[in-house]
C-alpha cells in the first residue's frame, strides 16, 4: 500500500472509491480527515460500523471500497497523470471550495478543475440550459441572452453538452467574457468530442472547466443527472432556453427548486416538444423572461 504524504493525496484516493457522494460526506464527518481513515483495516472498520452504523446494508461495500489495495497503489499514479493533463484538485475543506455548494445535501467532496478556481467565488452566476437537439429559435437566444448577460457582468454557467450548453458557452465567450463549464466525466476526455475547440476557447478567455469525476472516469448515463446539481448549486439562477418535459434540464430545474434558486423560462413555440418543458415551467411559476432585464432586474 502505497504511503500517503499529504491531504491532496488523500482527496484523490477518496474520489476514485465508487460510493455515493452523501456517503462519502458521512464518512468524512465521522472521521474529520481522510488520513484517519486510510489506514484502516478491515476488522478496524467493520468494528467500528457496527458501534456507530451510518449506512446499514451499503456497509459492506463502504468497507471493501475503503480497504482496496489497487486504489491505495495508484495514488501518486493518478496525481502524476493529473499534473500533466494539468487538473487540480479543490476539497470541501478549501478556501476556493464554492460556499453555496456545501449547501447542497449532497455536495462533492472535492472538485476536479482547469482555469480560473476564482471564477466560483464572484457573485452573480447564471446557469443557462436547455436541449441538446434545440432548434434554430433556440440557437438564437441561448447565444444573445448568454452574450447579454456577460454583458452585464453575470458569469454563464452550463453543461459543456451539444445544444443549448455549448451555445451558451460560445455566447460569452462572444463578449470575452469568462464562462464556467461542468463536466459529466474527468477533465481528460472531451465529450462531445466536437467541443475541443471550444474547451480550449473556454480556458483561453479565462473560464473554467470543472468536474466532481477524477481520472479514468468517463461519461455515461448516470454521471450526467448527477452533474446538474453542482450546475445549479454554484448558480445564482436558472435559465431554461428550451426543453422537453422529461430531459436534463427537468433534472437541473429539480435540483435549482431544491436549492432554493430562482428558475427563469424563455416561452417557446407550443407546437414544439422541446418546449414542452419550459413552457410548463412558466405553467406552474417559473418567471418568464422574454428579454435580460427580467433577470437583471432581480439582481439589482
Amino acid at each position: 500500500m502505497e504511503k500517503i504524504d499529504n491531504e491532496e493525496e488523500y482527496f484523490v484516493w477518496f474520489s476514485t472509491l465508487k460510493l455515493k457522494p452523501i456517503i462519502k460526506i458521512q464518512l468524512l464527518r465521522k472521521y474529520k480527515k481522510l488520513r484517519n481513515l486510510y489506514n484502516k483495516t478491515e476488522e478496524e472498520l467493520k468494528q467500528e460500523f457496527e458501534k456507530n452504523t451510518f449506512a446499514n446494508k451499503e456497509n459492506k461495500k463502504i468497507i471493501q471500497e475503503l480497504t482496496n489495495i489497487q486504489y491505495k497503489n495508484r495514488v501518486k499514479e493518478k496525481l502524476e497523470k493529473m499534473n500533466k493533463l494539468g487538473i487540480k484538485i479543490v476539497s470541501c475543506y478549501d478556501e476556493k471550495y464554492p460556499k453555496n455548494l456545501l449547501e447542497i445535501y449532497d455536495f462533492p467532496i472535492c472538485l476536479f478543475y482547469k482555469g480560473n478556481i476564482k471564477l466560483l467565488s464572484i457573485k452573480n452566476k447564471i446557469a443557462v440550459i436547455g436541449c441538446r437537439e434545440c432548434s434554430s429559435y433556440g440557437k438564437y437566444v441561448a447565444e444573445n441572452f448568454s452574450y447579454e448577460l456577460a454583458k452585464n457582468n453575470f458569469i454563464v454557467v452550463s453543461g459543456g453538452a451539444r445544444g443549448i450548453d455549448s451555445i451558451a458557452h460560445t455566447g460569452a465567450i462572444n463578449f470575452n467574457n469568462s464562462t464556467i463549464a461542468i463536466l459529466g466525466n474527468s477533465l481528460e476526455y472531451i465529450y462531445p468530442p466536437e467541443n475541443k475547440k471550444l474547451e480550449e476557447k473556454i480556458l483561453e478567455k479565462g473560464g473554467l472547466i470543472l468536474s466532481e469525476y477524477g481520472i479514468e472516469i468517463g461519461p455515461t448515463k448516470y454521471t450526467f443527472p448527477a452533474r446538474n446539481r453542482i450546475i445549479s448549486g454554484i448558480s445564482d439562477g436558472v435559465l431554461v432556453i428550451e426543453a422537453k418535459e422529461k430531459s436534463g434540464t427537468a433534472i437541473t430545474v429539480d435540483f435549482a427548486l431544491e436549492q432554493g434558486k430562482n428558475i427563469y423560462a424563455i416561452p417557446g413555440n407550443i407546437t414544439s416538444v422541446k418546449s414542452e418543458g419550459t413552457n410548463n415551467l412558466i405553467k406552474t411559476g417559473s418567471k418568464v423572461v422574454t428579454k435580460v432585464e427580467d433577470i437583471l432586474e432581480d439582481f439589482s
